[in-house]
């Protein structure tokens, strides 16, 4: 199992340069260019990286060694504004899906991944390492239920994403949100609560009568108009007239009459004569 093998990882520090380290493309967290990273920039400049990155080595081209970062973006970059040539690293022999698996499970750690980031983070945990949602529940130390609710935040677009983001709307807004089965309207909903300043008791309130105005709507549309109900109705009606009719000509019958029952269709309507013999 790769989290006994990970035991098992060689670590060694060193310093390695700025020029030599790789970011693999596809970061679960993006590094934005402002003034935290700065700060940390000129805390850097004046009292070095104290956290090592995380790296790993990739076989040398053209004798000049690669390392991938598997983690330490932001400690990178500000390393880069801070003019440094050099920067401490960890060393670990892993493989690329091994390396991978460490770069999410230290990601997932932070505490300032957005809800699609943790989401998306989870996900890659779970398609590169092969774990099911409990494993990695528990691996996570979090229920698998916290999981679940994470991964159904995938199912937001793009779009959709970035307006709940930017509408500071909360993870309770963004599940509510996923009961509604289009896009489009859910765009609409996410517009609505941010210019009312929905809270999550607000929000979830207004879904369910969403829901219901739309299940009211179906089902009005599911009901024929009401002079195609009555005519039903007449149906129905007439031909337990005739059932009757025919029931009681089997009665007499039975009784020894010898009775005759006939039935004609005509232009108004539906012709029944029953025939009794004068003496029986």
């Amino acid at each position: 199992m790769f989290w006994g093998k990970l035991k098992e990882i060689t670590k060694v520090i060193r310093d390695v340069d700025v020029q030599d380290i790789v970011v693999p493309d596809g970061r679960i967290r993006q590094v934005a260019y402002d003034e935290s990273l700065r700060a940390l920039a000129a805390s850097i400049k004046e009292h070095g990286i104290l956290e090592p990155l995380l790296v790993r080595k990739e076989p040398a081209t053209d004798c000049i060694p690669v390392f991938h970062l598997i983690a330490g973006e932001r400690r990178l970059r500000a390393a880069e504004i801070a003019g440094l040539d050099t920067v401490p690293c960890v060393a670990i022999e892993a493989s690329e899906v091994d390396a991978a698996v460490i770069a999410i499970i230290e990601n997932l750690h932070r505490e300032d991944l957005n809800m699609f980031e943790e989401a998306t983070a989870i996900g890659s945990l779970i398609g590169l390492s092969g774990m099911t949602q409990e494993q990695c529940a528990r691996r996570l130390a979090v229920s698998q239920s916290y999981i679940a609710n994470k991964l159904r935040l995938l199912r937001f677009s793009k779009d959709e994403r970035e307006r709940i983001l930017k509408n500071g709307l909360t993870e309770r807004h963004a599940r509510a949100l996923l009961r509604l089965s289009e896009e489009a309207e859910r765009i609409r909903v996410i517009e609505i609560f941010a210019e009312r300043g929905m809270n999550v008791a607000a929000a979830e309130e207004y879904i369910e009568s969403l829901l219901c105005a739309e299940s009211r709507a179906a089902e009005i549309r599911s009901k024929p108009p009401k002079s195609e109900q009555r005519h039903k109705l007449i149906i129905k009606d007439i031909r337990i007239f005739y059932n009757s009719i025919d029931h009681a000509v089997d009665v007499i019958k039975k009784s020894g009459i010898p009775v005759e029952s006939t039935r004609k269709e005509t232009e108004s309507g539906t012709l029944i004569s029953i025939l009794l013999p004068k003496a029986v």
